[in-house]
């Protein structure tokens, strides 16, 4: 056969594929009817291993290939289900009565003045009242007890990656993400102290040592953790002590910058988030955060993230967790591009809040590009 014919060949089978396809999404939607008449989950994973372990067995060569394949076919399915089903009921009903949150009037964070925790609360909230806090557990403990109308925390560092605990305190207080913004972040090392060789402690918090880790080590200049950047520039009051912050920290604190810009990376940048109480959702949210866990089953991950890519949605962070207390066992925090208010959308989350063993909606906001 000429390379015309053969491709003439894969044209007629593609249509018949699609013919296939089409009645099997219309025999779906029977099922779905069927199913909710006699008050049958949509989801049976027990039933759907079964086939896959048979399709992939018949499959021989391209059993692999064929697995995927129909696990996408299932999935597609089971949207259809949970579409007309009106599945993740939950999560629908807290879509519909979410409130655009208010602009608050007082605002928790990290450190003192000169953190940068601070500097990103006041590009978010430049009229709120600032109330510090000394770590990341006191923030959320004032949101909670309402000492504070929401909080300002760092949620990723361009190069030195995630604050693990600010996902862990999110998922256990159950708060939502309201806003957020991305800043450029310079460290300086500043001390009383009137060079660099007098120095025989950095102070600072661990995030900034990591982003600083490159100057420490080429100084061989030992650290101390602390509690945040502000904090680091009261210890480096002490003799032969520095701390890593930023020079507005310095100034305050009386310091003098012995380094500018000493973090690995020019471009480095920090993640904050803004968290509240409650279900909010602001106006022109346009990226979407989840925790949500998988069965431990070979594939799992990957056919989730591929009911993503189905509907057009751009993934812009994926990371895991270890779950405490379980051996080897991980949470998946996504982001993306998207609003929950889209149909589509919010169809595909209701349906993997059903399926999913742990799904948390962590919130629908805007992200500001602080210079």
């Amino acid at each position: 056969m000429t390379l015309e014919e053969l491709r003439g060949e894969i044209d007629k089978i593609d249509g018949d594929l699609l013919f296939l396809f089409l009645k099997r999404m219309e025999c779906a939607e029977k099922v779905a009817r069927y199913k909710l008449s006699h008050q049958i989950p949509v989801y049976n994973a027990e039933r759907e291993r079964e086939i896959l372990d048979r399709t992939q067995q018949k499959g021989g060569k391209y059993g692999g290939d064929a697995r995927q394949l129909f696990s996408s076919l299932m999935a597609m399915s089971r949207e259809v289900q949970h579409r007309l089903l009106s599945g993740g009921a939950p999560l629908r009903r807290a879509v519909s009565k979410a409130e655009k949150p208010n602009l608050p009037d007082r605002v928790a964070c990290l450190g003192q003045k000169g953190s940068f925790s601070q500097e990103a609360a006041r590009r978010l909230f430049p009229r709120a009242k600032l109330l510090p806090f000394a770590d990341f557990p006191s923030v959320f403990s004032a949101v909670a007890r309402g000492t504070a109308d929401c909080g300002v925390l760092p949620v990723e560092n361009s190069s030195a990656g995630s604050v693990g605990e600010v996902y862990d305190l999110l998922l256990s207080h159950r708060f939502t993400i309201s806003a957020a913004v991305s800043l450029p972040v310079r460290h300086c090392l500043a001390s009383l102290e009137n060079s660099i060789e007098k120095i025989r402690i950095v102070y600072s918090h661990p995030q900034a040592l990591l982003q600083c880790s490159t100057f420490l080590r080429n100084h061989n200049l030992s650290s101390i953790p602390c509690s945040s950047t502000a904090e680091a520039a009261h210890r480096a009051e002490l003799p032969g002590a520095a701390a890593v912050c930023s020079s507005e920290a310095a100034q305050s604190h009386g310091l003098n910058i012995l380094a500018r810009n000493i973090q690995n990376a020019a471009g480095n940048r920090t993640r904050f988030i803004a968290v509240e109480r409650g279900f909010c959702l602001p106006e022109g949210g346009d990226k979407i955060s989840l925790c949500f866990s998988v069965p431990h089953r070979t594939g799992t991950l990957s056919a989730v993230l591929s009911r993503f890519a189905a509907a057009g949605l751009n993934l812009t962070k994926i990371e895991s967790r270890p779950i405490p207390g379980r051996n080897f066992e991980y949470d998946f925090y996504l982001d993306f591009l998207g609003s929950v208010r889209d149909g589509p959308t919010l169809d595909l989350l209701c349906a993997l809040s059903e399926e999913l063993p742990r799904f948390d909606f962590l919130g629908n906001y805007r992200e500001m590009e602080g210079l």
